[in-house]
């Protein structure tokens, strides 16, 4: 799948892109949020699973009424456990330590920054988790799901479309890197997704990628690992990270990273 094939639809806040793949259409927000979020929706036979949750007011009030109308069978709620006022009633699925990390471990803290820093625009509101799950597959709407526990959350390969979700990658932007061995995890994780052949990588802070953009990555990621060894201190680092990805964004990720290498 080429990940810029797709149809546009613009919403009342943000845009939606549709990949069809035959029996399943992958609908892709760009919620158009103060975070550039993004939710995931599947549809077969005319039936939607979600992927994450909106939890901004005005891009959950954006996408309940472009699912008006559609049934949902289910929310599939991994980072993004934010967001509770958002399809209430639809079945909730998530692993015990999804459920953990929202209500109690680093979700919950970056949901209290939020909510402090956007006020009532952010919906703090926890998804209630009404079916839990573990590693590997589950069935919703008709889809088959693998779910794949990480240290925070949950990761979902798609077999029918030959995706997978994880929270982050953005080829062209910082993550937020956790130091050397966290490094080393996510090229170990971008390489099996090398490996396996995956046709698109989606992402809660990005549109869909692909391979290319998987081993971009990678490289970025050794990179950063290289400068880190060469420099005494954050604000070195920092800078020279900038000079070596002069055009990357999300410069507070770049801050925290800095943080993690240089504590």
């Amino acid at each position: 799948m080429n990940k810029r094939n797709f149809e546009t639809i613009r919403l009342s806040q943000g845009e939606m892109h549709i990949y069809d793949f035959g029996a399943v259409k992958l609908h892709a927000y760009q919620t158009g949020d103060p975070l550039a979020d993004e939710v995931f929706l599947m549809e077969k036979a005319g039936r939607f699973v979600v992927l994450e949750s909106p939890c901004f007011t005005s891009s959950a009030a954006a996408l309940s009424q472009y699912l008006e109308g559609r049934p949902v069978a289910g929310m599939l709620v991994a980072y993004h456990g934010a967001g509770a006022s958002f399809l209430p009633q639809v079945p909730k699925y998530a692993t015990a330590n999804a459920v953990d990390y929202s209500l109690n471990g680093g979700g919950k803290a970056l949901i209290d920054q939020f909510a402090t820093a956007f006020g009532a625009a952010f919906d703090s509101g926890i998804h209630t988790v009404t079916h839990t799950v573990g590693e590997g597959a589950v069935t919703i709407g008709g889809i088959d799901f693998i779910i794949h526990p990480t240290a925070e959350a949950f990761d979902v390969e798609i077999p029918e479309i030959n995706a997978v979700y994880t929270h982050m990658l953005g080829h062209d932007c910082h993550s937020i890197v956790a130091g050397a061995g966290h490094a080393d995890g996510l090229i170990a994780q971008l390489k099996d997704y090398i490996q396996k052949g995956y046709g698109l990588i989606l992402t809660s802070h990005y549109t869909p990628e692909d391979l290319k953009d998987a081993q971009t990555k990678i490289d970025y990621l050794e990179r950063l690992k290289s400068i880190a060894a060469s420099c005494q201190d954050s604000a070195a680092f920092k800078a020279a990270v900038q000079k070596q990805f002069p055009a990357y964004s999300s410069e507070n990720y770049l801050d925290m990273t800095a943080g993690f290498f240089f504590p």
